[in-house]
């Protein structure tokens, strides 16, 4: 029995994407609550250059992270030149929402004996080691028992 036919990864990010998210999907969220809110206010109210900046930091982050990702090709940032409406400023942000949620479903899962991980070529090489000397421990517990 090989490795891979026990496990089998058909999504790997890095641990770089990994930390970014981290670091920035909170704030992204906090946002985008703001947004919403004062989109029922004043849906059709133009957002200031200062908001706008502050989300395009956040979003800049975040098209790092999901850079060669299938969704990816919908997302940009705001434009700061031509200032959005609220009601587009949402608009833009719930399909970043929508990206990272799949970017999630992707490469974060349970993997028995391990937990919910993400799923890096770091932990790939450590889940394949413990495999393999798994795999001799039983070989030498077989060679023992003969």
């Amino acid at each position: 029995m090989a490795f891979e036919d026990d496990y089998h990864f058909p999504y790997v990010t890095t641990p770089a994407r990994v930390t970014e998210y981290e670091a920035s999907h909170h704030i992204f969220g906090s946002l985008l609550d703001e947004v919403k809110e004062l989109s029922k206010k004043k849906p059709d109210a133009t957002m200031n250059a200062g908001k706008v900046k502050i989300v395009n930091r956040v979003l800049q982050n975040l098209l790092m992270v999901l850079e060669g990702q299938p969704d990816a090709k919908y997302l940009e940032a705001l434009d700061d030149d031509d200032l959005p409406q609220v009601s587009d400023a949402v608009l833009v942000m719930v399909q970043f929402k929508s990206a990272l949620e799949s970017f999630k479903k992707k490469h974060f899962m349970h993997i028995g004996g391990y937990g919910h991980r993400w799923i890096t070529p770091d932990l790939i090489a450590y889940i394949k080691a413990d495999y393999e000397e798994d795999i001799e421990g039983e070989e030498e517990d077989e060679d023992e028992a003969l």
